[in-house]
């Protein structure tokens, strides 16, 4: 993260130095843009923290243990479609529920909804890309998802 802060900081003083008038304008337009999208981003903090409140990782260990790969795949995707967890603690939960003995499949499910699949986020990609499109990325990345699964639990074993 720290290579893409110092980039970001230098590729900025360039483009200042390059011509600073657009510079502040690109800016100003993007903090526009920033404070016309914040009420969504708080709702969906606020949303997600209560959702995490209702899912703490424990919870999600223990229910993605319990029973079999198929069942637990399935509810890996329902979780992971649900939840909305950055990846820098999403993976390291993976690697607690692999380390507790949960199929491949099920992992592969879990974290490829939790990257793809958007629930919380549905309103605000509906008012950006319309209720169709945000739908049909949802349902197609759900889809996706589950395509991924079952070949990681194929290939890994644990399916059949």
């Amino acid at each position: 993260m720290t290579v893409i802060y110092i980039s970001c900081a230098v590729l900025y003083i360039v483009s200042l130095i390059a011509s600073p008038k657009k510079t502040w304008k690109a800016a100003k337009s993007g903090i526009k843009m920033l404070l016309k999208i914040l009420p969504q981003f708080i709702v969906i903090i606020l949303v997600m923290t209560f959702v995490l409140y209702i899912f703490p990782p424990e919870k999600i260990v223990d229910l993605l243990s319990r029973s079999g790969d198929w069942v637990n795949m399935f509810v890996a995707s329902i979780i992971g479609s649900i939840v909305v967890i950055p990846g820098f603690i999403a993976f390291p939960l993976a690697g607690i529920l692999k380390d507790i003995g949960v199929g491949f499949a099920v992992l592969a499910s879990f974290t490829t909804t939790l990257m793809l699949v958007g629930v919380l986020t549905y309103p605000l990609e509906k008012q950006y890309y319309g209720a169709k499109l945000a739908v049909v990325r949802n349902v197609s990345s759900y889809v996706i998802a589950i395509v991924v699964s079952i070949v990681v639990g194929l290939f890994m074993g644990g399916l059949f």
